[in-house]
């Protein structure tokens, strides 16, 4: 199984219908979102690209946002491989 952690920029949150959409696909296994970490569980990776689409809302207006951060890591092996990528907003 495969992890991909979304943490959220401050002052977002996920919408409910890309929670639906994301929910919707077959390699999606299953969504926690705590706090402002979004977890996606995926059975497994092959060598298929995926897209992954995360509609955010903004809920409060947040001055100098930071980077947000992405990890990519396997379940069973969380101190392996690991991908991480940092986004921010553009004006």
């Amino acid at each position: 199984m495969v992890i991909i952690e979304v943490s959220l920029l401050s002052g977002f949150i996920m919408t409910p219908r890309s929670r639906m959409l994301l929910e919707n696909r077959t390699i999606v296994k299953k969504i926690e979102v705590k706090a402002n970490v979004v977890y996606i569980y995926l059975e497994k990776l092959n060598d298929e690209s995926q897209t992954f689409i995360l509609q955010l809302e903004q809920v409060i207006q947040v001055k100098n946002l930071r980077p947000a951060n992405i990890k990519i890591y396997d379940y069973y092996q969380p101190g392996g491989l690991q991908i991480s990528y940092s986004s921010g907003v553009g004006s």
